[in-house]
């Protein structure tokens, strides 16, 4: 999209008139690496990705999002609103969350404030869905992602709930059973609003689930298992992708900002290694037979999702509006225009580097609902693919199958096959080279019911099953992985990459002989590690 130059902010044209005078506009910011600059330039430079129209794909809308935005009206925010919005529909998002941090000045007049806002950017901007949400900081543990479908009553809606169940504004940030209690009466109030009709839908996912340890395992079953339509997952990655760029060129912190050590409420089971990312992605969702895994094993709807977590956009020249009073007017002033790049920043624009993508039934902010609680998502960086279509299918019947999310029931001993189809990137990401998909994983795991312990972070029986080599660069590849006579519930689910930082998983090369590298501290540049994760599908025999 060609966002015209009446329609910048004096901050954006500013900027675009620096790009043009320096020649940059048009030809790229830089190559790829440390340097490519999210901005305009880049922006400008994409093909117009609606003209193809949202075609529908195995027969949905796969749509890109972004669930962790973060604006003036937070407290360690920056941007106008109409900024992220029309930043994520440049750069491919058809829909996008505004979640703003939980706390004293924002429950008491930022959730309000917020709102018109967001309504003139849906007025303004209609290909991109924009929902109100906040991030929340849930009592005992670490931070989520709430939000609401719009409507009449999604202010009051989510003002109650912050001011109700938000551990900075109840002061319940310890781990401590009464607080963790206050985290399921949080999420019970939000399945009551959508049963009485206040708002038509409301969904939770937990953000950043590792980066301190706080959110124990029986925790994050607690959540799930108390309202599993509510509470529906986690972030498989982090935002702030952009942190681990080394300096002088960027802020030499760890990938994601995971650079926290055990405090005094990290469930203390948790390995040291846990506090760091794995190739972008978070401890539990990148280690094989892992957290995830684990719950998957018990046959819980618990999905991932990867998101900006966008604050303040890495290489940007806005700044904060001077002067502004956050705490007496629940926002700061607009951003203006400070002529340097802020290098020290770890955040991309939404949509520039993190995408999740689901599988909606049309386009509508309840179908983009739907398809994350039916777990019809898959998430990348880097645009390191185009498409994903998976179909779990008995073999050599000619059925369609299912998809992500989906459970396959079949007889006992019927021969089952995993058909996969691949998109592989078809234009230049916005580092501005196209991507190339190395390898492709096989990721199998046995269900075997509800866990007695539930502070178990690991499962025995899941595995790399097999692996794809890719071998070309452009077009589609299809894989397929025979399941065999399927016996038993299994689930299976993939995972993709670049291919150049693999090491054997935490559980051994056994489990997982080409596993995602830990990141290297104040050295990780985001765009020469790529990687993709779809979501299960459950396959389930009759006995």
């Amino acid at each position: 999209m060609s966002v015209p130059d009446g329609e910048l902010s004096p901050g954006q044209l500013s900027r675009r008139q620096m790009f043009r005078r320096a020649g940059l506009l048009g030809a790229g910011l830089s190559a790829a690496g440390v340097l490519g600059t999210p901005g305009l330039a880049a922006a400008e430079s994409a093909t117009t990705r609606n003209q193809g129209g949202r075609e529908p794909r195995d027969g949905y809308l796969w749509l890109a999002g972004d669930h962790h935005i973060h604006t003036q009206h937070s407290s360690d925010g920056i941007y106008r609103v109409i900024d992220h919005v029309r930043h994520a529909n440049a750069y491919g998002l058809d829909w996008m969350v505004i979640t703003d941090h939980g706390g004293a000045t924002h429950a008491k007049i930022g959730v309000d404030k917020v709102n018109p806002d967001i309504v003139a950017a849906r007025a303004l901007v209609k290909d991109t869905l924009v929902f109100q949400g906040l991030e929340w900081n849930i009592p005992a543990a670490e931070h989520g992602t709430v939000f609401v479908a719009p409507g009449r009553n999604e202010v009051s809606t989510l003002k109650e709930f912050e001011n109700s169940f938000d551990g900075s504004v109840k002061n319940a940030g310890s781990s401590t059973p009464q607080n963790e209690a206050l985290a399921i009466a949080g999420l019970n109030f939000l399945a009551d609003a959508v049963r009485r009709r206040r708002v038509d839908d409301a969904l939770f996912l937990a953000n950043h689930p590792a980066r301190k340890g706080l959110d124990s395992p029986h925790e994050i079953r607690g959540w799930r298992d108390a309202q599993p339509s509510i509470a529906v997952g986690m972030e498989g990655a982090p935002g702030h992708q952009a942190a681990g760029i080394p300096k002088p060129h960027g802020p030499g912190s760890g990938r994601g900002f995971y650079d926290s050590t055990p405090g005094a409420d990290s469930w203390p089971g948790y390995p040291a290694e846990s506090y760091k990312t794995f190739g972008g992605f978070d401890w539990m969702t990148a280690t094989v037979g892992g957290l995830w895994d684990s719950l998957l094993t018990e046959g819980k709807n618990w999905w991932i999702t990867a998101n900006s977590d966008s604050h303040s956009v890495y290489a940007d020249t806005s700044d904060r509006g001077p002067n502004s009073n956050f705490d007496a007017n629940g926002r700061y002033d607009d951003p203006i225009y400070k002529g340097i790049q802020n290098l020290t920043a770890g955040d991309f624009w939404p949509g520039y580097y993190s995408r999740t993508h689901v599988g909606a039934q049309g386009y509508s902010y309840g179908a983009v609902m739907d398809a994350i609680r039916q777990g019809r998502v898959w998430v990348d960086h880097g645009g390191l693919i185009s498409g994903l279509v998976v179909r779990a299918r008995t073999a050599g019947k000619g059925q369609r199958g299912v998809t992500l999310g989906d459970t396959l029931h079949v007889r006992q001993g019927d021969k089952v096959e995993l058909a996969i189809e691949i998109t592989l990137a078809n234009q230049p990401n916005w580092a501005q080279f196209v991507p190339t998909l190395a390898r492709v994983d096989v990721i199998q795991g046995d269900v075997t019911g509800p866990a007695s312990d539930k502070d178990v972070f690991t499962t025995p029986t899941t595995k790399v099953v097999q692996s794809f080599e890719v071998g070309k660069n452009s077009g589609t590849v299809t894989f397929t992985y025979m399941l065999g006579a399927v016996d038993r519930p299994v689930y299976l689910r993939l995972r993709g990459t670049d291919g150049n930082r693999s090491a054997p998983g935490l559980l051994g090369a056994s489990v997982d002989p080409h596993g995602p590298q830990i990141d290297v501290f104040g050295d990780a540049d985001p765009w020469k590690d790529l990687w993709f994760y779809s979501n299960p599908i459950w396959v389930l025999p009759r006995r």
